[in-house]
């Protein structure tokens, strides 16, 4: 087992190669100990230079519903009103703190997505 920090494009794929010829190694193997190691240095490769962003909250609800064959007005049920489910999917309205967790608890949308600042109306 020869294993070394990823630094470059090529030590990446190389990585990826070697993770697919072990794929199937048995846990607590040789092999198994040095598919665990290549995952997680592919991992912090992968976060570091393939960052993906947190959804915005309007769209995590959107996906959400959809996820979940939710309607508008099924939204509207879980946050008391017509009204306000329609602000907060337009982005005109930001969720408050009892909305987030409401919709945390409801329809398990993370905590950490809801409370960030809702990008401006258009």
């Amino acid at each position: 087992m020869q294993i070394q920090p990823i630094h470059t494009e090529d030590d990446y794929q190389n990585a990826l190669d070697r993770i697919e010829e072990i794929f199937d190694a048995k846990p607590g193997s040789i092999e198994g100990d040095e598919l665990e190691i290549l995952g997680i240095l592919v991992d912090e490769y992968e976060k570091k230079h393939f960052p993906i962003e947190a959804p915005k909250p309007v769209e995590a609800i959107k996906f959400r519903m959809d996820q979940l064959g939710m309607e508008q007005k099924d939204l509207a049920k879980i946050l008391g009103s017509k009204s306000r489910a329609s602000e907060i999917l337009s982005g005109k309205r930001s969720l408050s703190l009892r909305q987030i967790k409401i919709l945390y608890r409801k329809l398990g949308i993370p905590a950490e997505v809801l409370i960030q600042e809702p990008e401006p109306a258009t």
